[in-house]
């Protein structure tokens, strides 16, 4: 963390490295080995682990093949092998154009499944279920239809999948429900269906109950849901679902069986997500205890914004490993179940997730300010890390990469705000005499979510080429408990724009910004904040909006059924407060905006349309301002094509250089920008 008294205010030299500069270049000039090529071939998503016995699965989204999400399968090395790279022993389960993808909620999660040798995976292409036996080609096991799946767990005993089926309906939103389906193909059938959005199905190691999780609107899955459990006969019939806890004002996350059958969920009851054990849980009627099995100021629940998320598992019978945040830094953790008596693990990462545990050890995804997310295996025995997803060589040296300093700094209401500055970093560059770099303030989406300290390409690309970046966990994001997530409510627009502003005068006033040289960016939600501070207060200089919502009133009406209540609590129940909405709503406030502006839109976005984005260029090129305006026909809600994420990255450069006047380095193609003078 930024000690305020001590930080640095020579915006000249770079953080990495104590040898002096040896050319001075205008910010945002400075040469870098990062081109936007380079930014999206690594762009890899990586996530969706999964376990068969000692053989891992995971998916990895590739840029580079249209943003297909290909299931890929590691098994233990029968040779030879290095700690970083275990090589040959990796390999694509399902061949183009196969793609393991799901949109239910929109934006998916949980899109595949894996017991026994056999892959249960979701085709985005169809939206059906496909069934690979061993190293056979995919065969349907879901009819044709408009239904979608997610949530994927295979109930070996019963050689079924337990999945969330989302229905559209005609002339109402769709319906969600726990179903199951037979491995061998047929029709699914209900399982629960008795509430607005159903999650986190699991099985019973014995195959003897089921338990999940529950929520109506207007709730989101981090305001109030439920856990509910049934008992399962041995032909595979369900009983009766029986509701054993949560409710209003209790988010529980991830419900999970140990390998003795006690049923356990993290809930955030306290102001904080911690585990807990389910006492009573299998007495129908009654009302379970939650039992804290390690409580404490960190978080170890994320927001559901896709399924199959997943931060503890079972290391035997009497040990969970368990992934938390403090302060925005993640560790993980082997906690004891009787005593709950915590060990640290002496692990290289800031950011840890998605983790299981098996014969294969204890597998989860992580990264850190240097390495960008990898599937790492951690074996108890001999305390061993390995990493099983491919390495991705990365153009930087090691002392070009910036490295993040949390900072905390006061904002408005006399609250304090939290993030993560990134400062210009670049090998033997320093800024001219005098000079302080541009500064991007970039917000994360959601709104409710929070950004990491994890290598990322993206935000390297501005430091390298001599920007400041400060990334920013406004009001409102997780991580830091339950009171701080909820400090967004009603205040959606105000409070979130106010930590940005804040921010940015926090390192003005520090020397480390160019106050005439503020960016605000952002995308989705936080494409709104950007729109929000451009027409709402005049502390930046420009801004880009990446697929950011300008009409919270067409949102609300426009929007898809996961977030089609999402506002109630945000900025206020509609139509009552419709008002407020209007007054919220950059494309209302076009008058307010006095600086240029580019907008990068997908024109297939189902989460925030293009209209939205259409609406507020028109607006304000009619104002006269500068204004570019970059479509990108195929594209959806997030870029995922590598041509897609190189175009825009350029075309942002191409627009800061023209409307600071500086010409960046390299070759990049030039964008449009409307009612420039000069």
């Amino acid at each position: 963390m930024i000690d305020v008294s001590t930080a640095s205010t020579d915006a000249n030299t770079t953080a990495t490295s104590s040898e002096p500069a040896t050319a001075a270049l205008p910010f945002g000039t400075w040469t870098s080995p990062l081109a936007a090529e380079a930014v999206a071939a690594g762009g890899v998503r990586i996530g969706g682990i999964g376990l068969d016995d000692a053989t891992v699965y995971w998916t990895e989204g590739r840029p580079r093949e249209g943003g297909r999400e290909v299931i890929v399968r590691w098994d233990e090395p029968s040779g030879a092998s290095t700690a970083d790279d275990p090589s040959g022993e990796r390999r694509d389960v399902i061949p183009a154009p196969w793609n393991a993808r799901t949109r239910v909620h929109e934006y998916g999660g949980g899109a595949h499944a894996v017991a026994d040798g056999t892959v249960v995976f979701s085709h985005d292409g169809d939206g059906r279920l496909y069934r690979i036996p061993g190293d056979g080609a995919p065969v349907p096991i879901t009819p044709a239809g408009a239904d979608r799946y997610a949530d994927l767990v295979i109930d070996r005993r019963h050689r079924r999948v337990i999945a969330v089926r989302e229905r559209a309906i005609e002339g109402t939103e769709p319906v969600n429900a726990l179903v199951a389906i037979p491995l061998d193909g047929g029709e699914a059938w209900v399982i629960f269906g008795e509430a607005d959005f159903v999650s986190s199905p699991a099985v019973h190691p014995h195959g003897t109950a089921l338990a999940w999780l529950a929520w109506d609107h207007p709730d989101m899955p981090w305001d109030g849901t439920t856990l509910w459990r049934a008992d399962v006969a041995t032909d595979g019939r369900v009983g009766t679902p029986v509701r054993v806890a949560g409710g209003p004002g209790e988010s529980l996350f991830q419900p999970s069986w140990s390998p003795d059958g006690d049923l356990f969920v993290v809930s955030d009851r306290t102001g904080w997500w911690n585990l807990y054990g389910v006492r009573g849980a299998d007495f129908p009627g009654g009302a379970a205890d939650l039992v804290p099995v390690w409580p404490g100021e960190r978080e170890s629940g994320l927001p559901q914004w896709v399924f199959g998320l997943s931060t503890y598992a079972f290391v035997g019978p009497d040990r969970v490993a368990i992934a938390a945040t403090e302060g925005g830094t993640w560790s993980l953790w082997l906690v004891g179940l009787a005593d709950g008596a915590a060990e640290r693990l002496d692990l290289p990462f800031t950011e840890i997730g998605d983790v299981h545990a098996g014969a294969a050890g204890v597998v989860f995804t992580a990264g850190s300010p240097n390495a960008p997310i990898a599937v790492y295996r951690w074996e108890a025995r001999s305390r061993d890390i390995m990493r099983l997803s491919a390495p991705t060589a990365s153009p930087l040296p090691d002392a070009a990469i910036s490295r993040p300093e949390a900072i905390t700094y006061p904002t408005g209401d006399g609250q304090v705000a939290h993030a993560f500055y990134y400062p210009p970093t670049g090998p033997g560059l320093a800024g001219m005499p005098g000079e302080r770099p541009p500064l991007i303030v970039e917000s994360h989406g959601g709104p409710t979510g929070s950004t990491v300290t994890t290598y990322e390409a993206r935000t390297q690309f501005w430091t390298s080429r001599g920007f400041a970046l400060l990334d920013v966990n406004y009001r409102g994001s997780t991580g830091y408990g339950r009171p701080y997530r909820e400090a967004l409510n009603g205040a959606w627009g105000v409070a979130d724009v106010d930590d940005c502003v804040a921010g940015a005068m926090f390192l003005v006033e520090r020397g480390l910004a160019d106050p005439e040289r503020l960016i605000i960016r952002g995308s989705s939600a936080s494409g709104y904040t950007t729109l929000a501070a451009l027409a709402f207060r005049d502390t930046f200089r420009a801004g880009a909006s990446l697929y950011g919502i300008s009409d919270l009133e067409a949102m609300t009406r426009d929007t898809h059924k996961f977030e089609s209540r999402y506002l109630d609590r945000l900025v206020g129940p509609y139509p009552e407060t419709r008002d407020r909405y209007r007054e919220r709503s950059p494309i209302h406030h076009v008058e307010g905006f006095s600086c240029p502006l580019i907008v990068l839109q997908g024109l297939e976005d189902k989460v925030v349309p293009p209209d939205q984005a259409e609406m507020i260029v028109e607006a304000v090129r009619a104002r006269g301002l500068p204004v570019a305006y970059v479509p990108f026909p195929g594209e959806q809600h997030g870029f995922r094509r590598a041509e897609t994420v190189v175009r825009a990255l350029e075309a942002e450069l191409s627009f800061y250089g023209q409307v600071f006047g500086f010409t960046p380095a390299g070759e990049i193609e030039p964008v449009t920008v409307e009612n420039l003078a000069g």
